[in-house]
């Protein structure tokens, strides 16, 4: 089958402060989209995979700049619905050393969050398709997003799809009368693969490995192979499951690693040494985009599919903005161990 995936969320309109500046001393912001399944999308078409983004736009300028924006990265559009009233908004506060970054969101009644069931026929959004991802950012948005997404995972299971989540919780997003655990279970049963981070796990299924510090600035891999055994005990479809690891010595340096378990082994790879940091935002999406391709191009090679996954992601804290915007080749001489940032002639 043709290796085409199906990503499904919001984008938004993005803007950051610039230059490290605060939200109470700026006069100006930098402007760009993203989006976690919009930024897993734009990953995959980097790397040469055949990729459709789904969502529902407005019919106006903003809505066109995000069709123009998609289009640019080689990510299809062909399923975007136009309708509703607005895009979504998120106002970033980029941190330095000991000050930490913050997200504002000004996206209630934006588009995709008014999104209601039977609006997508995800019967030909399917069609060729080969993954489907999402993430626990949608259903978080709104009732009918939630619901929507629950029709495009049974859809895809009915295809024999394979589908991937992001557990992706955010606090501030569940607001619509349902918590994250209850809504994200019945959802969660029905993929494949399953990613989170350090502390997804536990904030949206309790499920938290012993004596670990993701402030300490050193994540134990080793101590995560329990959070994965509890996730596949409760997803028992789950065919892998997959944690990043990032521990923060501040916001400008973290460690960056990740594992994998295929339900007998617990895979590690490699730790990065992430300094200087120019935009961490979009980190996780960007390993899910390196995962997912890794897993399509390197079947049955799980370890160098997490490797590859890592080293994408970790390269993308050096680019502004929500996307990853490296290439395979680039990739892969960080897997084999150049980092050097020598200039390229």
């Amino acid at each position: 089958m043709e290796k085409k995936i199906i990503t499904f969320g919001e984008i938004m309109l993005r803007l950051a402060t610039p230059d490290h500046q605060r939200f109470t001393q700026t006069t100006s912001f930098c402007v760009s989209f993203g989006g976690g399944e919009a930024n897993v999308a734009v990953s995959l078409a980097n790397f040469g995979l055949q990729t459709e983004f789904v969502t529902r736009l407005p019919k106006n300028d903003l809505g066109q700049s995000v069709l123009m924006d998609l289009k640019k990265h080689s990510v299809g559009t062909n399923h975007i619905l136009l309708g509703g009233d607005r895009l979504g908004i998120y106002f970033l506060e980029t941190g330095s050393v000991s000050r930490p970054s913050k997200v504002v969101y000004d996206r209630a009644h934006s588009s995709i969050a008014e999104i209601k069931p039977g609006m997508i026929d995800w019967n030909v959004v399917f069609e060729g398709v080969s993954w489907f991802h999402w993430t626990g950012i949608t259903p978080a948005i709104s009732e009918g997003a939630a619901l929507v997404c629950r029709e495009a995972i049974e859809e895809a299971k009915r295809k024999g799809i394979t589908v991937s989540c992001d557990l992706n919780f955010r606090k501030n997003l569940w607001k619509w009368g349902k918590t994250a655990g209850e809504v994200m279970t019945d959802l969660v049963k029905g993929c494949d693969v399953i990613l989170g981070n350090e502390e997804d796990a536990e904030k949206v299924f309790w499920i938290k490995p012993e004596g670990t510090d993701v402030s300490s600035g050193h994540v134990s891999a080793a101590k995560y192979e329990s959070v994965c055994v509890k996730l596949m005990k409760q997803f028992p479809e789950a065919k892998k499951v997959i944690i990043t690891l990032r521990g923060s010595i501040n916001a400008d340096h973290n460690t960056w690693s990740g594992v994998l378990y295929d339900g007998k082994k617990l895979f590690e790879a490699p730790e990065y040494q992430i300094t200087h940091i120019v935009d961490r935002v979009g980190g996780g999406d960007s390993f899910m985009g390196g995962l997912i391709y890794g897993l399509l191009t390197y079947p049955g090679d799980d370890q160098k599919a997490l490797n590859f996954a890592v080293a994408a992601s970790c390269l993308k804290h050096t680019i502004h903005g929500d996307y990853n915007l490296v290439s395979v080749s680039e990739v892969e001489q960080l897997m084999k161990g150049d980092g050097s940032g020598r200039v390229v002639r």
